[in-house]
């Protein structure tokens, strides 16, 4: 059987710029791809490798991205394998003359391929996931997403540092809120918390768990940082330091008598089984906006499009902010990577540090921790040294830092560089497991931060993350 046949009888290979094999293809793999085409009614081709051919569909509105609606898939002749890395302009006159661009493209999984309904699994650039296709009558299918389990191994977008920002109107601007980023899982009621890092840390944070039944899908997935507003009204990072490192139940309820936190939600990635991530920043803001997210710990705070750079900087310096994110309003989300769709600029120095070592403290500090000495993950992965902090510290941080670092306790220094012998001389070296958050000065051509000041710990950060920032 040749099932290129309808295919070859329908173009004439002398005017058409798409390829018209003599024969059928051998499969390479499990590709798919879907191609926006711009004929005499504008669709799009669904396509999926399978048995030497692209078997197709034209989709009149495209592919779905929402649980609750199917769409219209016309099941068309198969097209040539070689189709699926095709771009370009039908002439006028031939069949489905138009432009033709790819929209999508890359691997799928078959769960299911019967005569009347195909189950695949997609794994492409903006498609991911499960999706059916089932045959209604003759050529007329229909083209269904499915539902999707809450993806707890999904980790955060990150912005790329900056020191300006060149502002083309296609950006919203956000305050840096300075806290610790979670990403919150919400099922049928109820709250999971999960760090940066994967960690799971709702029992840190009880006051939140009112956000699941608050929510009013059965199925929610939130990004966002957990900041403690001070009197002044604006975020203090180190009131979240008691809640560092809390792991247990009997620990949680200490947690009584501290500020509360408040959950400021700044991004919506999955709604009752349809993901959002492959949605652009200003689609999904609205949706974010739409949701009743406003409960005595937790709100939206408020996203500026298009506005002037230097305003808002302006406003997050006079209320000592960290700095201030700029977002694509056309971006997607692109989980666990650094991506410059967002971008973050500092009003300050700040850098997240490893703690490589310590040594002991003399006077009023005997018997404990004196100073810090820290790192930065280099582009190969070195460990290089940065510097020592030996100010910002309370007598309750000097008893966290002890407790935590004893059991890290090494022979050898971690640093694949050597450390100046005034503080190597004493240093006690440590597992480079624990990050800190310090500001500083200026980096000297040395390459270690003037003057650092401890600000906290850092436990949703993986130290291999640590670099240092531009």
């Amino acid at each position: 059987m040749d099932k290129l046949r309808e295919y070859r009888d329908k173009r004439d290979p002398a005017r058409t710029p798409e390829p018209v094999p003599s024969s059928v293809g051998a499969s390479a793999g499990s590709s798919f791809v879907v191609q926006e085409h711009h004929a005499r009614r504008l669709h799009w081709d669904f396509r999926l490798e399978r048995d030497g051919v692209l078997v197709s569909w034209a989709l009149p509105k495209g592919v779905p991205d929402d649980p609750a609606v199917n769409h219209l898939a016309v099941h068309v002749e198969d097209h040539p394998l070689e189709y699926g890395g095709f771009q370009g302009t039908i002439p006028r006159g031939e069949y489905g003359a138009g432009e033709v661009t790819i929209w999508d493209r890359g691997t799928y999984e078959t769960v299911k391929w019967s005569p009347s309904e195909v189950k695949v699994i997609l794994h492409g650039t903006r498609l991911s996931g499960g999706w059916v296709l089932f045959q209604t009558k003759g050529n007329q299918w229909m083209i269904h997403r499915e539902r999707q389990a809450l993806p707890v191994s999904l980790r955060p977008m990150l912005a790329v540092s900056g020191s300006a920002f060149l502002g083309d109107g296609n950006w919203a601007l956000e305050m840096k809120w300075d806290g610790i980023r979670a990403l919150a899982f919400i099922e049928a009621g109820k709250l999971r918390l999960m760090s940066r890092t994967g960690r799971d840390i709702t029992l840190a944070y009880p006051e939140l768990a009112g956000l699941g039944a608050a929510i009013p899908h059965k199925q929610a997935l939130l990004d966002g940082e957990i900041v403690v507003f001070g009197a002044g009204g604006w975020p203090e990072f180190e009131a979240l330091q008691p809640r560092i490192h809390v792991t247990d139940a009997l620990a949680a309820a200490r947690l009584a008598s501290l500020s509360p936190v408040t959950y400021l939600v700044f991004d919506v990635l999955q709604l009752d089984g349809r993901p959002l991530v492959d949605l652009p920043y200003r689609d999904r803001r609205s949706l974010l906006d739409s949701l009743p997210v406003n409960g005595p710990f937790w709100q939206v705070p408020p996203s500026f499009p298009g506005e002037d750079f230097e305003a808002v900087r302006e406003v997050s310096r006079q209320h000592s902010m960290e700095g201030i994110v700029a977002k694509r309003l056309d971006s997607r989300y692109v989980a666990g990577a650094r991506s410059d769709y967002w971008l973050k600029i500092k009003n300050s120095r700040r850098q997240e540090v490893v703690v490589a070592g310590w040594k002991p403290g003399k006077g009023n500090r005997e018997g404990q921790v004196g100073s810090l000495l820290v790192g930065v993950h280099g582009p190969s992965g070195e460990l290089e040294y940065a510097g020592h902090v030996g100010t910002g510290f309370t007598v309750e941080t000097l008893r966290i830092l002890g407790r935590l670092l004893e059991p890290l306790r090494r022979d050898t220094s971690p640093f694949d560089e050597p450390v100046p012998p005034e503080h190597a001389r004493t240093a006690v070296w440590t597992e480079p497991s624990l990050v800190i958050d310090v500001s500083f000065d200026l980096w000297t051509r040395a390459g270690r931060m003037r003057a650092p000041v401890y600000k906290g710990l850092r436990d949703d950060i993986d130290p291999m993350d640590v670099i240092r920032e531009p």
